[in-house]
């Protein structure tokens, strides 16, 4: 029986849309994390752009005396700094961001053009800044570390309960937070299952995470992961606790958040309208011990689970 083709008795769907609105999202980036090291950090503000960090100098030098009951004469000292202190600079993440001003004036219902072209680009500002905290050649945290607070994996494996024991060994005062890639929480998860010791869950600022012995493991995508190999960090955070602080400098015009401003640069010929984007921050690890690092985690290394038969 063929088909024969009958006029429509009714409105289509393609005509009928013509009449509707279609609901809109704004606009989606892929490239937006959580940004988790950020929000663990505490945060100093600064002066001037300039954190100086002064130290103890030769903290062993220092004497005390337990009094006996006796008359004998007390200890005199003093305690000595260091005669040139390091100076952390705050480094900038910069961009301009245009737009032109048809468009805005046009094109900015229901969601405002201009608003929205600055959310994405701080969005991204702010990844690049988690992205310098932990990379950055002057200040990052992979490169600060003591080389007496690195160790690796047990014989270039994975990272085992036993490799994240280490660093708590290493960052015994107050231990905050690891950081790691997902992959190497992932990794951490499988070696704990294989020895039975699946890691227990805490929720933090509303999500959950993997812990160890109590200390939460944090997600970044900015730890690098190189040839199936990554890196677990263990931090103390603050400066009271004489940990690792991050550094910002308040008060900036145009500020939107601590650290970061956006200011009206101007119309140009071209009608175009410019903002510029500034993100202003740096990091200190006040003492050696406030950090540790597990280096060469295989990331890669999988197991089979069969289960036992009796």
């Amino acid at each position: 029986m063929s088909d024969t083709y009958q006029h429509p008795t009714a409105l289509g769907d393609v005509a009928a849309r013509q009449l509707a609105n279609a609901t809109k999202t704004v606009p989606q980036l892929d490239s937006i994390t959580p940004r988790w090291l950020p929000r663990f950090l505490d945060w100093t503000g600064v002066e001037a752009g300039i954190y100086r960090l002064n130290r103890v100098k030769n903290p062993d030098a220092v004497l005390v005396d337990c009094s006996g009951r006796d008359e004998r004469e007390l200890p005199h000292t003093f305690v000595d700094y260091e005669a040139n202190p390091r100076e952390y600079m705050l480094s900038a993440v910069n961009t301009v961001v245009d737009i032109h001003t048809r468009v805005s004036d046009l094109y900015s219902s229901p969601y405002n053009q201009i608003g929205e072209q600055l959310r994405l680009t701080i969005e991204t500002v702010k990844e690049r800044q988690e992205s310098e905290l932990i990379n950055n050649k002057e200040y990052g945290l992979l490169n600060s570390a003591d080389p007496r607070q690195r160790i690796t994996t047990r014989a270039g494996g994975g990272p085992t309960p036993d490799d994240l024991d280490e660093l708590l060994a290493l960052v015994w005062k107050e231990p905050g937070f690891f950081l790691a890639h997902p992959k190497a929480i992932a990794a951490f998860g499988r070696e704990c299952t294989r020895r039975g010791v699946p890691p227990p869950t805490a929720t933090i600022h509303g999500s959950p995470f993997l812990t160890w012995r109590g200390v939460p493991l944090v997600p970044s995508n900015k730890v690098p992961v190189e040839n199936g190999k990554s890196s677990i960090l263990l931090l103390r955070s603050g400066e009271s606790r004489q940990g690792v602080v991050g550094l910002y400098q308040p008060n900036l015009p145009g500020e939107q958040s601590p650290g970061l401003s956006v200011r009206f640069m101007g119309i140009d010929h071209r009608a175009i309208a410019s903002y510029l984007v500034s993100l202003y921050c740096s990091l200190a690890v006040l003492t050696a011990d406030a950090l540790a690092v597990l280096d060469q985690a295989d990331v890669t290394k999988y197991y089979d689970y069969k289960p036992e038969y009796r």
